[in-house]
């Protein structure tokens, strides 16, 4: 049971080259991995690989192997996508269905379209919105909602289908500091109760410090580095790959340049 991309190589439609090119990863359930890259770098088109929707939706060429739970993206017929992986892009109002009078209609209404009983879609709207912590915007009104807020409605309506993997192309790219921290507590608590696998996409580090297991950064397509995130997010080439490090990487690299030694205390991990 994984994701699992073997020697990926994807061309757009029409692009003189590929855009992702023997690429290599596993994305097991209950676990986080971190992406990072400079803009460009094959970031989202990794998203739309990992879950079938490259070339499955949007076309192109596959080449290497993308398997979800074993079988093969290309098999999977596109409506089905959807239960097996749910992909949440940067912009939440791309994913609202603008049909809806509150937030509890929004996250129901991917459940309703998989023709569930009244009693299964109700169960599963209050469980995404309890998971992400938002039961109090139930009864608003999904257009009167903040970046922050929007988007927390956007990852409980993907929850709300259950599905085994969450894709999240830079979830926080449009908010603030405040917003950020909203969607990345939700996070970590997805992973923690949840037990589905999150593939995020963020360039915000300090996102992937403190809910990452793994990471892997990008560069032109290819994966550039890979590893623990402690490790990967410490690592002095994250500067040439175009990706700022975590604050606190930043800070112990200026404290030991100018000499003075690290606090024993802050030693262990980068979060």
């Amino acid at each position: 049971m994984a994701i699992e991309l073997s020697a990926v190589r994807y061309r757009y439609a029409g692009a003189s080259r590929p855009a992702l090119q023997s690429v290599d990863l596993r994305l097991d359930p209950g676990r986080v991995l971190g992406v990072a890259g400079a803009n460009e770098s094959g970031k989202t088109t990794l998203c739309l690989v990992a879950g079938g929707f490259a070339p499955g939706v949007v076309g192109g060429r596959l080449e290497g192997s993308a398997r979800i739970d074993g079988a093969e993206t290309t098999s999977i017929p596109a409506h089905a996508l959807a239960l097996h992986c749910g992909l949440l892009f940067q912009n939440p109002a791309t994913q609202l269905s603008n049909t809806t009078a509150t937030v509890f209609e929004e996250v129901g209404f991917g459940p309703c379209n998989l023709g569930l009983a009244v009693s299964e879609v109700i169960e599963r709207v209050w469980w995404a919105l309890k998971t992400v912590g938002i039961e109090d915007l139930a009864p608003r009104d999904p257009a009167r909602l903040s970046g922050g807020q929007g988007q927390l409605v956007a990852l409980a309506s993907v929850l709300a289908l259950r599905p085994r993997y969450l894709i999240l192309d830079e979830p926080t790219s449009e908010l603030d500091p405040a917003g950020t921290a909203l969607v990345g507590e939700a996070l970590a608590r997805v992973a923690a109760e949840t037990g589905a696998g999150i593939l995020l996409v963020e360039h915000k580090t300090e996102v992937l410090a403190r809910i990452a297991d793994e990471v892997v950064v990008l560069r032109e397509g290819s994966v550039a580095l890979a590893g623990p995130a402690a490790a990967v997010l410490a690592d002095s080439i994250l500067a040439e790959l175009g990706v700022e490090p975590p604050a606190r990487v930043a800070l112990e690299r200026d404290v030991r340049a100018a000499g003075l030694d690290w606090p024993a205390a802050l030693a262990e991990g980068i979060g």
